[in-house]
């Protein structure tokens, strides 16, 4: 009896150790989901860090501040925004590639960012493996405006008008791979014009010398210019956007002025290293999208030729990788290389 008894016994004790095993494996389960999903909810437990790859008080920086200042509300922790421009972005993006991918280094990337892998000699960065989208801010645009010494009134006019004299009229940028510059070049690429491009270090100076008229045109920033347009200064022949402006509602956007293929978007948008986890990124991406939201926030961004772009992480990735694709072309096919 006592043997048939341990009998039993033995059979059954493999099964009770197995049922215990998944039991404890299932609990073990629960417990790491509960901790990783305890983890995002909890995010952010610290101030964030937002990186900006350009000087203080630039279009770019102001932008940036003030949407990391509504995240801050919403978040409910500060958000120091940090200036470090220099060798292409590579300082400021190397700082984000070494940081933790936990979510609270941030990167601004813009439209110029995209062209950088293609002007730059042996460019260290790789814009799409390094990082992970979070959110596109903003778009903004840039007018085309001439001397009012130039005789075009419109923007056909101005290419017969530099068609007509190959090589003597020239256009103004803040330097090399510039939205303007960019934009100079697609303009002489799809319209067969020869004109001059004079990019300079000190745009203050570059804008001085389109209103005396020693460079003849240029794709400048809507904000800037108004005023110069209003006073008759500088005459605007389009904006490069999809959408008329409001300041300047007299004024056709490119596509309306028979050129499509000139549009133009600059843009803004918020990056993590890659490898963030995704509940982090959808936090960050919920509380751009919650700021552009606000009421105000559509009057705010005019201020500085600037609209709310709210959109999914998705949105951001195919945008970054259209505009590497679009702006590689364009700098290969002008030579535009910084060693």
């Amino acid at each position: 009896m006592r043997k048939e008894a341990l009998m039993r016994h033995s059979s059954k004790t493999p099964f009770r150790l197995a049922a215990t095993g998944r039991l404890h494996a299932a609990a073990f389960v629960i417990a790491a989901g509960w901790q990783f999903a305890a983890f995002g909810q909890g995010f952010p437990a610290k101030p964030l860090r937002l990186v900006v790859a350009t000087a203080t008080s630039t279009p770019i920086d102001i932008v940036s501040r003030y949407v990391a200042a509504g995240m801050s509300r919403d978040l409910g922790q500060n958000i120091v925004v940090e200036n470090r421009p220099g060798a292409g972005y590579v300082v400021a993006f190397g700082d984000v590639r070494k940081s933790p991918a936990d979510g609270y280094t941030m990167a601004v990337f813009f439209l110029p960012v995209s062209v950088a892998p293609a002007i730059f000699t042996n460019y260290p960065i790789d814009l799409r493996k390094d990082f992970a989208p979070v959110a596109q801010t903003v778009w903004s645009y840039n007018v085309l405006v001439v001397h009012p010494s130039v005789p075009a009134n419109s923007v056909k006019e101005l290419v017969a008008l530099a068609k007509s004299r190959p090589a003597t009229l020239s256009f103004m940028t803040g330097g090399p791979g510039t939205p303007a510059h960019l934009a100079g070049e697609l303009f002489k690429m799809e319209t067969g014009i020869d004109t001059l491009h004079v990019p300079y270090v000190q745009f203050p100076q570059g804008i001085a010398d389109l209103l005396g008229g020693r460079v003849q045109y240029g794709f400048i920033a809507t904000p800037p210019m108004i005023p110069h347009i209003a006073a008759g200064k500088l005459r605007a022949l389009a904006v490069t956007g999809p959408k008329r402006v409001p300041a300047l509602k007299g004024v056709p956007t490119i596509a309306e002025a028979g050129f499509p293929r000139l549009e133009v978007r600059d843009w803004q948008g918020f990056m993590v290293k890659a490898g963030t986890p995704r509940d982090i990124v959808d936090r960050l991406n919920a509380s751009v999208r919650k700021v552009l939201a606000e009421p105000a926030t559509p009057a705010a961004l005019d201020k500085f030729g600037a609209d709310p772009a709210p959109g999914t992480p998705e949105d951001m990735g195919r945008l970054l990788a259209s505009e590497i694709e679009r702006w590689g072309k364009v700098a290969r096919a002008a030579n535009i290389r910084i060693q």
